[in-house]
């Protein structure tokens, strides 16, 4: 893997998806200047993103979209424009966190504008990190639905 660092083509690019992806202004939040970008070595292309040692986010090569880690993810929680946040229930705060799925009748909040397979972030009550992972539904039907899986937990805060 070939690694690049500093501001280049490579970095605008990781900060325009993450942009597009989760709202205004999370590209520069999420990926400081000092960025690591690992890239394959038989293609080329980005596949990982690091700062401080820590991974952030690998860039799917199927939709070259973000997947976020809970790092990158604590990383952009504080960002006003957020719109890939679903903020969950007190009462499944601790399962989530275990790695167990969202259900729609524990969302409390969820964007409007999300859609089925975007990259959230699950908060609880009081908008602490609980996990990552993959919205199942819109966030539309996350508030209405009182059954089904909502998001799709990646990666739990504890497990």
């Amino acid at each position: 893997m070939r690694r690049s660092k500093g501001l280049n083509m490579d970095l605008i690019k990781i900060r325009s998806i993450a942009n597009y992806q989760f709202g205004k202004n999370v590209g520069e939040k999420l990926f400081p200047k000092e960025s690591v970008i690992i890239k394959s070595k038989s293609t080329g292309k980005i596949k990982y993103i690091y700062y401080n040692n820590k991974l952030l986010a690998t860039l799917r090569a199927k939709n070259g979209l973000l997947a976020l880690t809970l790092d990158g993810a604590e990383r952009i929680l504080k960002v006003k424009t957020l719109h890939c946040k679903v903020k969950i229930k007190k009462e499944a705060a601790k399962y989530v966190a275990e790695g167990r799925n969202v259900f729609a009748k524990h969302v409390m909040e969820a964007d409007e504008e999300l859609r089925p397979q975007d990259e959230v972030i699950v908060v609880d009550e009081e908008n602490n990190l609980i996990a990552v992972g993959k919205a199942v539904l819109s966030g539309e039907e996350m508030k209405a639905f009182k059954h089904g899986v909502a998001v799709k937990v990646r990666r739990g805060k504890i497990n």
